[in-house]
């Protein structure tokens, strides 16, 4: 009752913090979504019809795939409080009893994933650019500063990543509501000049805009698609803060603020054709521009944070579930577990970001490369979701086929309007979830092959316990690092080959990741005492959590077991994996990427945070 208690009181706290984090993304789109509909790469006469058309176009969109799929349904498939596609994906590999289905979801959430970082890259250089070009309309000589500047912002936002976003976090959930706040006062004073634009809200007009001019329909489809990115983010921070507080603050003004301010947009465009340059900043009155401009670029930079975090969440959970080697993971913050810093995605990100920037120059150039990655993965995300109410929830499958075959035929509708504008930069998101792809399962795969060959390789432990009666016994306690369960660690027999003595105390240690989010503090330990002064130990963290080697084994108290750090000594094995020179079970090139992986892992003592100065590593070759 007091947990619950406390967490009511938090609520509305968490509400204005998640529409800060959560809706960045989405908030931003109201920047640039109609200007590339009315004036991008396929662009559509202003006329009354067109307008109004286009409009119910962006507000069922906005009602279907937002509201319906993500904030009503998606939301209620959590992995113990987490949402995105791999905590999706590891929920339904709990119950997928078929290898074949286990399998085709793997694939279908590692490429989710995989999009997730070329969408990641995208979304930050076309929200800043979006907003500094602003500037343009406030005078046309500053037209040339436009990159210059955005790329500055971009840089300052990138190299902040490393003190942790603590304290700008504090200011995220206040801009934010500053921000909706004024889309929506500036949709409300032009709605109210011309109230006929919220006819719009009748999905009539958008079935005639459709059945009357099919192909402009389908090319603004591309477009369209700008005012829903970012709703996939709803699940994916859904672990941050929770259903509800998202869910209140979605409906409760985020929702209303981005509609109304398409239809003043939108009721602006009706009477106003000169307002097409950027229907946006049009809105207000001159007097308010600059004012406006700061305000824009401040949420656009929150936005890019949000993206970024995100990708730092991504790439550990990736690490953890065994889909890519060891990183640095940094945490910011002694308070907050989430707020981490991976420094090889932050530099990777902000090279692709600036790349992007100089390569092309505007927001509706950007425009046409954005669509792909967010429509791929709400695409993939209503198959995993379908997975998941047959098998989780037990819905009638009929209901289940109804309703899914609806949202894929949105899906695809709106995945094949964006195919279209890959000649036009709709390749970029592509390549990049290819090769993400490629690594991920490269990765994944190469593990499997390793813990075969050291199983293969591997001695029974119930034959070497009953060999080394002989073996001379030193003081102390041996912790041997090992990622099998069964056998015995080749660091133990490399070590008792080079320096044949055994510890009076040798602790047989694996690190498990758990298909949960979270482990909780009883469940992380299993203790197994063995004979001869053996023992096995097997730590189990959720892929949300970082494991902390020394801190677990000061639980093991509990078992009677103490562990003094100073008197302890950690034997890891540092694989060196060598490719086959003939065909095996993994290609050539594939060999060479994942040992090129493996060797620029981090290593296991920066890893699982072991003192340095009580480490011994001990080499091993591998061929796979």
């Amino acid at each position: 009752m007091k947990r619950m208690h406390a967490r009511r009181k938090a609520l509305p706290a968490l509400t204005l913090a998640a529409s800060g984090v959560v809706f960045g993304d989405i908030g931003t789109s109201p920047l640039y979504a109609l200007k590339e509909i009315f004036n991008g790469h396929h662009p559509i006469a202003v006329t009354p019809d067109n307008v109004l058309g286009v409009l119910s176009m962006v507000f069922w969109s906005i009602m279907v795939l937002v509201t319906l799929k993500y904030v009503l349904i998606m939301m209620r498939a959590d992995n113990r409080g987490e949402g995105g596609s791999l905590a999706l994906l590891a929920l339904i590999l709990e119950r997928a009893r078929s290898h074949r289905l286990a399998w085709l979801v793997s694939m279908l959430g590692i490429f989710a994933a995989a999009l997730f970082f070329g969408d990641s890259m995208i979304t930050p250089a076309i929200s800043v650019l979006s907003a500094v070009e602003g500037i343009g309309i406030l005078t046309p000589d500053l037209d040339e500063y436009v990159v210059p500047l955005t790329l500055a912002i971009l840089t300052a936002l990138f190299m902040i990543q490393r003190r942790g976003t603590a304290a700008v976090g504090l200011f995220f959930g206040p801009v934010m509501l500053c921000w909706f706040a004024v889309l929506a006062l500036l949709g409300i004073l032009e709605i109210s000049r011309h109230p006929d634009v919220l006819v719009a809200l009748n999905p009539a007009y958008a079935v005639n805009f459709t059945s009357e001019h099919t192909l402009l329909a389908f090319l603004a489809l591309g477009s369209v698609v700008l005012a829903v990115t970012g709703g996939e983010a709803l699940y994916t921070d859904m672990g941050h803060f929770g259903p509800l507080p998202i869910r209140l603050a979605w409906f409760g003004f985020v929702m209303p603020a981005l509609v109304l301010n398409y239809f003043g947009q939108g009721a602006l465009l009706l009477h106003d054709g000169a307002a097409l340059e950027s229907p946006f900043f049009h809105l207000g009155p001159s007097w308010a521009l600059a004012p406006l401009l700061v305000l824009a670029t401040l949420a656009t930079v929150i936005a890019s944070q949000a993206v970024i975090s995100g990708a730092f969440s991504v790439a550990r959970q990736a690490v953890q579930m065994g889909l890519l080697p060891r990183m640095l993971i940094v945490h910011t913050s002694g308070h907050e577990q989430g707020q981490i810093y991976v420094p090889f995605t932050n530099w990777t990100l902000y090279l692709a970001v600036s790349g992007l920037v100089l390569g092309f120059q505007n927001s509706s150039n950007l425009a046409a490369a954005y669509g792909i990655a967010v429509t791929g993965t709400m695409l993939i995300d209503t198959v995993l979701i379908a997975f998941v109410m047959v098998l989780l929830w037990r819905w009638n499958k009929l209901v289940v086929a109804l309703l899914i075959g609806a949202l894929i035929a949105v899906d695809l509708a709106f995945f094949a309007a964006n195919a279209i504008k890959i000649p036009q930069g709709g390749w970029f998101p592509i390549v990049v979830g290819i090769l993400s792809f490629t690594l991920l399962t490269t990765w994944r795969h190469g593990r499997a092959l390793v813990m075969e060959e050291v199983s293969r390789e591997g001695l029974p432990l119930d034959d070497f316990l009953d060999m080394v009666d002989e073996v001379h016994r030193v003081k102390g306690t041996a912790i041997f690092m090992t990622s099998s369960k069964n056998g015995v660690p080749s660091a133990l027999l490399h070590n008792l080959k080079h320096n044949q003595v055994l510890h009076d105390r040798v602790v047989l240690l694996t690190v498990q990741t758990a298909d949960t989010p979270y482990v909780s503090e009883l469940e992380r330990i299993y203790l197994h005492p063995l004979r001869q002064g053996f023992m096995r130990v097997v730590l189990r963290y959720g892929f949300m959590e970082d494991p902390d080697v020394p801190s677990a084994l000061l639980q093991c108290s509990r078992f009677g077991e103490s562990f003094d750090m100073m008197e302890t000594s950690f034997y890891l094995s540092r694989e060196s994996v060598i490719p086959r020179l003939s065909r095996g079970r993994i290609t050539r090139w594939r060999g060479k990427l994942f040992a090129l992986m493996s060797k620029n892992a981090t290593s296991a003592t920066d890893f699982f945070r072991i003192p340095a100065n009580r480490v011994v590593e001990l080499g091993t070759q591998l061929v796979i």
